[in-house]
């Protein structure tokens, strides 16, 4: 059985959360937490957290949570915030400040 977590408009870059994805895709849960635990990034405590929320959702729906494995976790972009900032001669330089929706997906072991 398959369950999931989804977090939107996270202030954080696409790219930025794709370097961590990458060392807790296709891993047991516990073993993925534990790998980013301690990670300084600030995407590891935005996935950490999300990857505990959706083990939540799994205990909801009566599903062992000691055989879940990360299946999948994407980082799609969301809305970019675009911001002005002072420049010399009266000039404005862009600020572009991106959003991500993350989504965590959890499956059985046997699946």
């Amino acid at each position: 059985m398959e369950v999931r977590a989804v977090l939107r408009f996270v202030r954080i870059s696409p790219q930025k959360v794709r370097k961590i994805i990458g060392a807790v895709k296709g891993r047991p849960v516990e073993q993925g937490l534990n790998r980013i635990r301690f990670m300084p990034q600030k995407s590891a405590g935005i996935l950490e957290k999300l990857i505990r929320s959706a083990v939540a959702n799994a205990d909801q729906k009566d599903v062992d949570v000691d055989s879940l494995v990360i299946r999948n976790i994407t980082a799609d972009q969301g809305p970019t915030l675009k911001r002005f900032r002072a420049r010399a001669r009266g000039r404005g330089a862009r600020i572009i400040k991106r959003t991500s929706h993350i989504t965590v997906i959890l499956a059985d072991d046997l699946a």
